[in-house]
């Protein structure tokens, strides 16, 4: 005769329904995640021109900034000491705000795209959950925004010939809170491009918002330090140039840091949750 929890575990008990649902979430989740990262790779493989194009055209603009500027400087202030912080500050913010617009834009992109293919539905019937789903990739968007912002870093430094100090246990960690804010926004506007549908308009002016938020001057107003990317583009750059390690900042700017990002990514997250929620109530999600 079987005892109560061997027959039990035969018929699958609460526990041990759990337990395998929980297997089956974690290894549905890397599976679900690694088919996300399957499926931008070939979208890139398959359309190598748009892809490339965004590279070199993202990297020409920089050009044409970085020596349209240095010639007036070289004009305006011949040789005066301490321009050199300043282009070296442009290349860290242009770096960042190569990967601020791949994880703000990469969300929104990803509803609109699935909108117009007619595959939004779909999702919300994913056993994952929609958020769950929509989560993966954002992650997704940002490991490339990284790869990609770090490719054009170094394209920056050669024809440059400025070297940046480039410490990974500082640089990372820094640059992901930084992104948070970004993400936070994406999210935000995502779930507006899931209520409106179309909503490039917004795109146009978050393009030079995400500048003047990576230029904001921290260190002479400190309470500028609360917008998104502010606090962050300031320590990146104080990171990359002076070369100072994430523990040697005050426990105030990490404190900063840390808050901000937090605090946007969350407000971002709930106002996706809830514009998902009524974009389905008033049915609109197959709508474009």
């Amino acid at each position: 005769m079987s005892s109560p929890n061997r027959s039990s575990n035969r018929d699958g008990g609460p526990l041990n329904r759990a337990s395998s649902n929980d297997e089956v979430s974690v290894a549905g989740s890397y599976l679900l995640f690694r088919e996300i990262v399957r499926k931008e790779l070939l979208l890139m493989l398959r359309y190598p021109i748009d892809f490339a194009f965004q590279i070199v055209a993202m990297y020409l603009f920089f050009v044409g900034v970085f020596f349209g500027g240095q010639a007036i400087v070289d004009q305006v202030a011949n040789g005066v000491e301490g321009f050199g912080e300043t282009f070296e500050g442009i290349i860290v913010g242009w770096f960042l705000w190569t990967m601020a617009q791949t994880a703000y834009m990469g969300l929104q992109q990803d509803v609109t795209a699935e909108s117009r293919w007619g595959t939004l539905e779909q999702l919300f019937m994913s056993p994952y959950g929609f958020n769950t789903v929509m989560s993966l990739k954002t992650i997704v968007n940002v490991l490339f925004a990284f790869l990609w912002g770090f490719v054009v870093l170094l394209l920056m430094m050669v024809t440059t010939q400025r070297w940046l100090v480039v410490d990974f246990w500082t640089v990372i960690p820094i640059t992901i809170l930084t992104l948070m804010p970004a993400i936070g926004i994406g999210f935000g506007i995502g779930g507006l491009a899931l209520v409106y549908k179309k909503i490039s308009s917004i795109n146009s002016i978050m393009q030079f918002v995400l500048i003047g938020l990576i230029a904001a001057p921290v260190t002479d107003a400190p309470l500028v330090g609360v917008l998104p990317l502010a606090q962050g583009s300031t320590m990146l750059q104080t990171a990359m140039r002076d070369g100072t390690a994430l523990w040697e900042f005050s426990l105030v700017d990490l404190s900063i840091l840390l808050g901000t990002g937090l605090a946007y990514f969350l407000v971002g997250f709930v106002v996706f949750y809830y514009a998902s929620r009524v974009a389905r109530k008033r049915g609109v999600m197959s709508h474009y």
